[in-house]
Formats: C-alpha cells, sequence, structure tokens
C-alpha cells in the first residue's frame, strides 16, 4: 500500500526504514489518519521523518506524490452529483433518505442565508433559526443540523496546501542559516582537555575520597576542561566572493567567538594563498605567508574559505597575480602545497554551489585540501575530516590540470 510514496520519500533522501514504514501502515489500519489525506499528511511525517531539517523535503515527495488528488476528488465529486441527479438512483433510498435529499437544495439555502444575515442584529449560540453556533439553524458553526452552509469554524487547512506552501524550506541541510547553526557545526572541532589552574570541583573524586575516608570531607579540586583545538581560518574576499560575504561573515562571527578555541587566528587573501596574507579585508597590511607556516604547530587546524574561482594563470604560473610580490617566485598553487604539506589537517569550505566545480580551477585546488560546500552538511563533513581524518571528496578531473601545474 503506496508503496511508491515510500520510494518517492527515499528518492529525496528521507531514510525511511521498512519498521517505520510498517509502523505507518498499522496507524492507518487503527484509522489514526482520520480517514482523509490532511490526517495521513500528519501522522506520515510524524513517524517517517526523524529531522525538522527535512521536513521540506518530505513535502517536495508529498506535492509529488499527491499532486493529481485533488483533481481526482473534484471528479469524485462530480461523479457523485450526476448519480444523485438520475431518478433511478434514488429508488432504493428509504422515505427518510428521500426526504433528506430534498432538504439538500443549496439555492433555498443560500436565499435563506442571505436573508437571515439582512435580519440579524447580535451574537447567536444555540438557537434553531440565526447564524450562529452549537444550534440546529442550518448555517452557522459547530451545530447539530443535518444539513446546511457552514460559517467560517473550521480554520483547518488541506494538506497539498500546507505542502505547497513548504513552511520548513529555510530548515533544510543542503543551505546554511545563521550563526547559530555555523557555531553548532564548529562545535564538533572541539577537543576538550583539562590543564591551567586547579580551581574546578571534582565532585565524583571528592565523594569517592570521603567514603574512603570514613566519612570525613575530603574536597577534591581539579583544572577545568577546555577545548585544546587551535585553529587558523583563511578567507577570500573581494571580486567572486563579493556575492558570498554575507555568508563568511557568519562563519568568521561563529569561530571566532571568545573561548570556542584555544588559539584562533585569521587572516584574509584574494583568489589564492600567495606569499603575503593580510590582517583585514582591505588587504593592506599583514604577515609572510613563509612566516605563519614557520609559527604554526602542524596539529592546528586550517580552514580555507573561498570559491576557488580565478583565471588558470593566478593560480599556475609564477608571477600571474598582482598580489604575488615580484620577489617571490612560487606560484599559488605552490602556496597552497605547502600550506597543505605543513598542517596535518586542513580544509577548503567553497560557498559556490557544487554543481559549478567541475572544468574549472576548482578542481586544482581540490586536489590539494579536501574541499566541501559551504552547507550544513557541507561544513559538518569539513569538520568530521578536520577531525577524524578520512578520505577527501573527488571534484572533476585535476588530471587534465597536472602538466600546467607542474606536477
Amino acid at each position: 500500500m503506496l508503496i511508491d510514496f515510500l520510494f518517492e520519500l527515499r528518492k529525496r533522501k528521507i531514510p525511511v526504514s521498512t519498521h517505520e514504514w510498517m509502523a505507518l501502515m498499522e496507524a492507518m489500519a487503527l484509522g489514526l489518519h482520520d480517514s482523509s489525506l490532511d490526517g495521513f499528511y500528519r501522522l506520515c511525517r510524524t513517524l517517517t521523518v526523524k529531522d525538522i531539517a527535512l521536513y521540506d523535503a518530505y513535502d517536495e515527495a508529498f506535492l509529488s506524490y499527491f499532486k493529481d488528488i485533488q483533481v481526482d476528488s473534484i471528479k469524485l465529486t462530480e461523479e457523485l452529483r450526476a448519480w444523485l441527479a438520475d431518478p433511478r438512483n434514488l429508488e432504493t433510498l428509504t422515505p427518510e433518505q428521500q426526504a433528506a435529499m430534498k432538504e439538500l437544495d443549496f439555492e433555498k439555502l443560500r436565499e435563506m442565508f442571505e436573508q437571515r444575515m439582512k435580519e440579524q442584529k447580535e451574537r447567536h449560540d444555540g438557537g434553531n433559526r440565526w447564524i450562529g453556533t452549537g444550534g440546529t439553524s442550518p448555517f452557522g458553526t459547530g451545530g447539530k443540523h443535518p444539513t446546511g452552509l457552514r460559517v467560517g469554524g473550521g480554520g483547518a487547512r488541506s494538506a497539498m496546501g500546507v505542502a505547497d506552501e513548504r513552511r520548513f524550506r529555510d530548515y533544510r541541510r543542503d543551505i546554511v542559516l545563521d550563526v547559530r547553526q555555523i557555531d553548532m557545526a564548529l562545535r564538533g572541532l572541539r577537543r576538550l582537555g583539562r590543564e591551567g589552574a586547579v580551581e574546578e570541583l571534582d565532585l565524583d573524586e571528592t565523594v569517592e575520597r570521603t567514603g574512603k575516608n570514613a566519612g570525613d570531607l575530603d574536597i577534591v579540586f581539579r583544572p577545568p576542561r577546555r577545548n585544546r583545538v587551535k585553529v587558523v581560518l583563511l578567507m577570500d574576499v573581494g571580486g567572486s566572493m563579493d556575492p558570498h560575504a554575507e555568508l563568511v561573515s557568519r562563519l568568521f562571527t561563529a569561530a571566532s567567538r571568545s573561548g570556542r578555541f584555544a588559539k584562533f587566528r585569521s587572516y584574509y587573501f584574494h583568489n589564492c594563498v600567495y606569499n603575503q596574507l593580510y590582517d583585514d579585508a582591505s588587504l593592506r597590511t599583514g604577515i609572510p605567508t613563509a612566516d605563519l607556516i614557520s609559527g604554526s604547530d602542524r596539529d592546528e587546524k586550517l580552514v580555507i574559505v573561498g570559491d576557488a574561482l580565478m583565471h588558470p594563470a593566478e593560480l599556475l604560473d609564477p608571477g600571474g597575480s598582482m598580489y604575488l610580490a615580484s620577489t617571490a617566485r612560487a606560484s599559488g598553487i605552490e602556496w597552497l602545497r605547502r600550506l597543505s604539506a605543513h598542517f596535518r589537517s586542513a580544509a577548503w569550505l567553497n560557498p559556490e554551489p557544487d554543481r559549478f566545480w567541475s572544468g574549472t580551477t576548482i578542481e586544482v585546488i581540490a586536489s590539494v585540501f579536501g574541499m566541501w560546500a559551504l552547507t550544513l552538511d557541507g561544513l559538518a563533513a569539513g569538520v568530521r575530516y578536520l577531525v577524524r581524518g578520512g578520505e577527501r571528496p573527488r571534484v572533476g578531473d585535476p588530471s587534465r590540470w597536472v602538466k600546467a601545474a607542474g606536477g
């Protein structure tokens, strides 16, 4: 039952297990979906979607699978009306049912409603004539009249309307939202350890020693747990990075928060890292890249943010960029290789959508650094790589650039 909808969910990368799907079938058998599409929409989402970030993908799958359901419902309604209009079909109805059918004259109800609206001057509840609530009048909300017009009330929206609105698209994990979410992703870099002054109460050890001391209190202190990770952040600015400026600013804000890392340094560059890195986005003052390398521990985490897009000469040719001093004959790709060789853990975060990476200078840089898209999923994957290592994602075919790069 609805097996194609299951595959539609999985196609949208919603991890629905067989156990969860069978639970949905059991819930439907118990009538928990209220025998309605709205009820099924809510029930299915509750049982099969475990992360709010997947709600938008669920809405997409729901729209794709049930897109013609409203057309089918209208067609069914028209068939029912045609059936009711055929006098031969009324022969099987009881006298009471036929009498009720006669009360379903919509035009008459509409005329009565308009007349009551003209006459009514105040609110009415529980009556049998005026437009109100809870009564037996053929007009109103929440009443007991077998036929009539409902006015207001309900407030329910169709499942198709809710899904089509896609209120949860901002929760998706393939986009970066705000500083808080980036901050949460960066917490994966933490490596806690105890060092410094003995100033924190060790409750477990205090209880243990007090017990061994026959109840005489023996208070034990210990150094607090602090994050020992040191991070160097290099950020591309200007030119093709201008559309991504706010996104990079959010990343910088989250990374530079006080206490996030044991040591945090940030520098700027334009297009590619050359022999100089800069302290500010105006690229006026800074330090030689060689000094950064020699003054950094190999265990520091190197994070580079940039779109990696430039003219090939700026990346591959010595002297190919105005930002490369004439006395330094190393190319941009050579400086990147030196950084990669020094830092044991390095990752490149690219704000450019990965569907545009192939066939560009991004391929060359991705052969030197592990590269991930600057989305929540990409950021999380890059953080895992910095902490645990593993295989770097492959981008395009960098072999086409090997000869030009001198590799």
